[in-house]
């Protein structure tokens, strides 16, 4: 069937489709109807369904006779350990650790905050705690004690699950005593600390409140399965919030479990036992949904990367595993890629590796600028398919799906919808706008399964931060327009759509033409305080490695492909080069914060950041422009 087929199959009975797609889940109860949508506009999926996470995700791939192939690979390039986990493996530690947690009463609905770096260990606690019902809330590794301090206090966890330590590829990040600052701030305090003690440093731990790892489940009996509700909470993750509270978002099980496993083979044509590799750590919810859930949903084999894309030790460390362990589709965010081109600008770490199983590779977690997906085109010759979904809803909005057809590929585009979400591009008044003009992208209601249900202990945040600007639609928060194909073009925040002198223009438009120069690897651009016009457009520019052209010809010759792309509109005319830009530690540009400094406003020093000394460099160059003199 071609995409067309079951996006209107979908849209002409949505009940139908979603029943549907439930069938490859095990249920110990089936669900009576897809869509429970009596409490509007809060809607369940599967609600008076029962299933369980954990037995979908490992014990009937064993029961299929499955269990002697790998589950699991992990990767380390800091630690050189390349290790795999069958899913009889998998499913004895997994059941070991939740019998362990139960015997110290964690119960069905108690939630678990999982605090560990990117090894087996942290899917594995994902996992127990699914196994006997426990909601986790997995917390970046090494986030700082206070952003965790405050997620400790809002989800209340009876237990705390962490590693004593991460690595980076120069030095070790001390979990233990983040975390014991963390349990010192919050007011609310676990009951106990499971703690995995890893080599490069063993953590102290507090008597009478941390159990190690291994002794924690000495002796104890195997957890089996609990079924649980389909509108049972799977997990809590966190995404910060514009108030600096953050949100806690509520995936419901039955929903999560039908979304992701439709995902699987219908976006990135992995079925079972293909090999799939997502780029990207358990603490983001590119983590949750591709690197744990999904892929063993499917019955696929997944990776855990502990590394980097440069520098552990080379710009050639994806390519190497893509080759080593036969990776069919790959997933990773556009920030990764740009770093290896600007490291590896001609492909010479490419050419090393056979890379022939790899049938595609795929973006997300922030505009894909075309730049990056020709050079990647190029250099592979498979399709790099770009695709816009959020923290919120779990699965992609919009994609190019892989496993149904492959469609034309439109550079700067993450594609079409996919079914379950029916997108529309809205004016400030929510008038859907026509064909080619920018606007607020919003879906309309009900989100599909496997999507947010709501906020942690917020319902009223929940409809507020989502629901109330557009009556109907869920707002997503990014600007872009439609074309009359149906492909979308996301171009930026709301926040970032900057307003010159009347005009409402993209800043993605101008990142787009500024990193089709030659010289340049990665770019932004924010929209600063004028007197005049309002605002006016401030580029950013990070070189390629070993460019020796003169800094202020690259600036000039930025500055004319705007005038001459976008127009003279645009009014852009400032730019400058540094050596990096602030980013959250999933990649993403933190252009809210540069504006601030721009502007002279007081800002908070955002808990993701991935290194705060950038700000100083951000601000010294903004200096040089006339900007940030408070």
């Amino acid at each position: 069937m071609a995409y067309k087929d079951i996006y209107d199959g979908w849209k002409a009975d949505p009940e139908a489709f979603w029943m549907q797609a439930a069938e490859e889940i095990h249920w110990y109860k089936k669900p009576s109807k897809a869509l429970f949508d009596e409490n509007a506009p809060i809607y369940e999926w599967f609600s008076d369904g029962l299933t369980n996470t954990c037995y979908n995700a490992v014990d009937r791939h064993v029961e299929a006779g499955r269990g002697d192939e790998i589950a699991i690979m992990h990767e380390s390039p800091i630690t050189h350990a390349t290790k795999g986990i069958t899913y009889k493996e998998l499913q004895a530690r997994v059941s070991s650790l939740a019998g362990a947690l139960k015997m110290r009463g964690v119960e069905k609905g108690d939630r678990v905050i999982i605090y560990m770096p990117m090894i087996p260990e942290a899917l594995e606690a994902m996992l127990a705690c699914a196994r006997i019902g426990a909601v986790h809330s997995v917390v970046f590794g090494g986030f700082a004690a206070h952003e965790l301090a405050v997620r400790i206090d809002d989800c209340t966890p009876k237990a705390i699950i962490a590693a004593s330590c991460g690595l980076e590829p120069n030095r070790v990040v001390h979990y233990k005593p983040l975390l014991d600052k963390a349990i010192d701030m919050a007011e609310h305090k676990p009951e106990f600390c499971v703690i995995f003690q890893r080599e490069q440093e063993v953590a102290k731990l507090n008597e009478g409140r941390d159990f190690s790892w291994h002794g924690f489940q000495y002796g104890v009996k195997p957890a089996d399965c609990v079924p649980v509700e389909g509108n049972h909470p799977a997990y809590i993750l966190y995404t910060s919030g514009t108030t600096g509270q953050p949100k806690g978002v509520v995936r419901a099980t039955g929903g999560h479990l039908v979304a992701l496993n439709w995902t699987m083979k219908n976006i990135y044509n992995i079925d079972v036992g293909d090999r799939f590799w997502a780029a990207s750590d358990v603490g983001w919810v590119v983590g949750h949904s591709y690197i744990c859930y999904g892929p063993l949903i499917k019955g696929a084999q997944t990776i855990v990367f502990e590394g980097k894309p440069i520098g552990t030790p080379h710009a050639g460390v994806f390519w190497r595993i893509i080759q080593n362990q036969r990776v069919k589709s790959f997933f990773t965010a556009p920030t990764a890629l740009r770093a290896i081109k600007r490291e590896d600008p001609t492909g010479e770490w490419i050419k090393r590796y056979k890379l022939h199983d790899l049938q595609a590779i795929f973006l997300a977690g922030e505009r894909a600028d075309p730049d990056t997906i020709k050079w990647a085109q190029e250099k592979f010759g498979v399709p790099v398919i770009d695709h816009w979904w959020q923290t919120e809803t779990g699965w992609a909005i919009a994609a190019n799906p892989l496993g149904i057809e492959e469609l034309p590929i439109k550079i700067g585009s993450p594609s079409v919808a996919m079914p379950g979400y029916e997108i529309e591009i809205l004016d400030e008044a929510g008038h859907p706008v026509k064909d080619g003009d920018l606007g607020a992208i919003a879906i309309k209601l009900p989100l599909p399964p496997g999507t947010l249900q709501t906020l942690w202990n917020a319902e009223e945040r929940y409809k507020k931060s989502y629901l109330t600007t557009f009556p109907g639609y869920y707002e997503t928060g990014d600007a872009g327009i439609k074309d009359a194909d149906g492909y979308v073009y996301i171009m930026a925040r709301t926040d970032d759509v900057i307003n010159v002198a009347g005009h409402r223009l993209s800043t993605g438009a101008m990142e787009e033409v500024l990193s089709n120069h030659p010289d340049v690897a990665e770019c932004a651009v924010i929209g600063v305080a004028d007197q005049l016009k309002g605002q006016s457009p401030l580029g950013f520019l990070c070189l390629n490695s070993g460019c020796t052209k003169d800094h202020a010809t690259i600036v000039k010759e930025v500055v004319t492909a705007v005038r001459n792309e976008i127009g003279p509109v645009a009014a852009f005319k400032l730019a400058c080069v540094v050596d990096r830009l602030p980013k959250t530690r999933s990649g993403k540009i933190l252009r809210g914060t540069m504006v601030k400094i721009a502007d002279n406003q007081p800002y908070k020093m955002p808990a993701t950041i991935d290194d705060p000394a950038i700000l100083d460099e951000i601000k010294v160059a903004l200096q040089g422009l006339g900007y940030a003199k408070g």
